[in-house]
């Protein structure tokens, strides 16, 4: 076992070492071209679309592999070298290269290089992850301050939608503000008593919400749009098919809808057809009236970039046909994050990717197919009010 988790751990290595040699190479190859330094660093940027394409892998994935491989490369030979043998897999090599993020000066990296392969190769990911922390506590002590006031200035809050309808909250937040909420949630859920019939995680969870739902009178407190899909046979009962989010990250019962009716978050609700059809919306002018973008954005989800995830309340909406040659419609309209719509070729519906590669523009849509062009004097959006 231990030769095949080797060799599973070379192959990571040659898939890695691979990828950065190959944007090494790009990148020497574009800084040597006869190209403006904007085209250089938009045909740079491109790089990393190019090898999630070929690996399906996103983006940021790709970026952040990149990352990690170029400065362990460069900082931390020792470690690099136990990845190449198969000593330490990229999962260590990962946990690894977060450790050296940490450390602020460069003989720490170095200690670090020097002492991490031999424990790394003979301990879990988990248990080395903590040996990790304790190493950059103790070898950078005096700037333990410095370090935590970085870290807080990186609090957070993130959702991630997981199966069956649920969702996790992640809150980043200091230390000190988690156990005082730890604490709270524990007195707070106990005081139920014993005939209040959940368990003690269930009250947590539900006091947790209540606070981030509610004001202090106990009155919902959510504003916010929200758009969900639903069949027109399940909005009447027929049949028991999920209302689905217009990006496609989460799905629940239809039921669910009602629990909302006594929120002020506006739900849109897009009704579709036995065949999965929605209905497209256009517009005479160059800039969409509000409810077409919100339309737009509903109904594509994300960028609709190859591999790009981010979500299309955060993109630019634009016309794929340039306008006045194209019209400000659901059929000409998308989302691109500001990144990608300064990249996108407004000739061609496609992507020249660095290599020559041509990808598509069109993406599998989260959301049903559109409607025939005929239905377009109706809006997309429709508003759960009742």
């Amino acid at each position: 076992m231990t030769d095949l988790a080797r060799a599973a751990a070379r192959a990571e290595f040659a898939l890695w070492s691979g990828q950065l040699e190959y944007s090494i190479a790009e990148e020497a190859a574009i800084d040597a071209a006869d190209l403006s330094p904007l085209a250089k660093q938009a045909r740079i940027a491109m790089i990393a679309m190019e090898i999630g394409t070929s690996t399906g892998l996103s983006e940021g994935q790709v970026r952040r592999r990149l990352s990690i491989a170029r400065d362990v490369r460069e900082r931390a030979p020792q470690t690099w070298l136990a990845f190449r043998k198969g000593r330490i897999d990229a999962a260590r090599v990962t946990v690894i290269s977060d450790g050296m993020d940490k450390l602020k000066r460069d003989e720490s990296v170095m200690r670090l290089d020097q002492r991490v392969v031999a424990y790394a190769e003979t301990h879990t990911t988990a248990e080395l992850r903590q040996w990790v922390r304790r190493f950059v506590a103790r070898v950078e002590a005096d700037l333990v301050k410095e370090r935590a006031e970085d870290e807080r200035a990186k609090r957070a809050v993130h959702v991630e939608h997981v199966d069956d309808g649920m969702a996790w909250l992640n809150i980043y937040t200091t230390s000190l503000v988690a156990a005082a909420v730890d604490k709270r949630l524990n007195r707070e859920a106990k005081a139920f008593g014993a005939d209040d019939e959940r368990t003690a995680q269930q009250r947590r969870a539900d006091l947790a919400a209540a606070w981030l739902t509610t004001n202090e009178a106990g009155e919902a407190a959510i504003g916010a749009d929200v758009a969900v899909t639903i069949s027109a046979d399940a909005l009447a009962g027929v049949n028991d098919d999920p209302i689905v989010a217009a990006d496609g990250s989460w799905t629940g019962p239809a039921g669910w809808i009602k629990d909302l009716a006594g929120s002020n978050t506006l739900w849109h609700r897009i009704i579709t057809d036995a065949a999965g059809k929605t209905l497209d919306h256009t517009y005479l002018g160059r800039f969409a009236p509000e409810v077409v973008t919100k339309a737009i954005a509903f109904r594509d989800g994300v960028c609709q970039a190859p591999g790009c995830t981010r979500p299309s309340a955060e993109c630019d909406i634009d016309h794929r046909v340039p306008h006045p040659a194209g019209l400000t419609s659901g059929r000409n309209l998308w989302p691109l994050c500001r990144r990608h719509h300064q990249l996108k070729g407004h000739e061609v519906l496609h992507w020249m990717l660095p290599s020559g590669r041509v990808v598509p523009a069109e993406r599998v849509a989260h959301s049903p197919p559109i409607a025939d062009a005929s239905h377009a004097e109706h809006e997309l959006a429709t508003f759960l009010v009742d």
